[in-house]
């Protein structure tokens, strides 16, 4: 089933980051994803402890079990909203280094490099690793802010498709890695991943699963690229072979 397997590639990349040769290039990603997704956890977590006292200042003393009520609910709709957005910026953040990791694991599994550029011209490459992530941006923004009106209009109907939307999401973000290290058109990429859309709803699930879990979501971003790449090289690169 397509479903379980493109969840097994997700965790293909947690034995990956462990490989010699290839943790090196995981480290600064994984470094950046800690700093950035902890501190911020950190703040929201504030933040909410704020918003809790203010609202017991306005709520009457009867009512003041309402707070052990909202709190779960409060921490499940950042969980499953707030790890998305923040994934999104995170990784136009760390976009060079992950493609950077991508390509020394594809080149691991093929024993083929992408291409034989100098430091220099790998340098000169990241404004279009940049203008890449600034594309899935623009894809992204637009869609949640409609999803997240539907959530409100609509619950029930409107989270089923927050979720699949999310984990759709999550399966562009970081299967475009490998995409974009062969220099995939964003547009010809989505249309190789719906044509597999169980493999990519099952790898976007994992990452949904596993980035809402505190703790382990910080080690998420290198796992998710390392898996991705393995999928590529498995599914799509023949495609691109010349």
């Amino acid at each position: 089933m397509q479903l379980a397997q493109g969840m097994e590639y997700f965790f293909s990349g947690f034995s990956l980051i462990t490989r010699k040769g290839l943790k090196r290039f995981v480290f600064i990603p994984l470094v950046i994803n800690i700093l950035l997704f902890g501190s911020s956890l950190f703040f929201l977590y504030d933040w909410l402890v704020q918003g809790f006292d203010y609202l017991n200042t306005l709520l009457p003393g009867w009512l003041s079990w309402l707070e052990w009520l909202l709190w779960p609910i409060a921490v499940l709709v950042i969980l499953f909203s707030y790890s998305m957005v923040f994934t999104v910026i995170t990784n136009f953040i760390a976009a060079p280094f992950n493609g950077l990791l991508s390509e020394k694991v594809e080149l691991y599994l093929t024993g083929q490099s992408i291409n034989d550029d100098s430091l220099s011209d790998t340098l000169k490459d990241v404004p279009r690793m940049f203008a890449r992530e600034w594309t899935k941006l623009c894809y992204y923004i637009p869609r949640a802010l409609g999803f997240f009106i539907l959530l409100w209009v609509l619950p029930i109907f409107g989270q089923i498709l927050w979720i699949l939307f999310t984990c759709w999401m999550y399966n562009v973000q970081y299967n475009d890695y490998p995409f974009d290290n062969h220099k995939i058109h964003f547009k010809q990429m989505k249309a190789d991943l719906k044509s597999k859309q169980g493999l990519s709803y099952g790898f976007g699930f994992a990452v949904f699963i596993l980035t809402s879990i505190p703790f382990i979501n910080l080690i998420v971003m290198p796992v998710a690229v390392c898996g991705a790449t393995k999928l590529w090289v498995e599914n799509y690169r023949i495609n691109y072979r010349t």
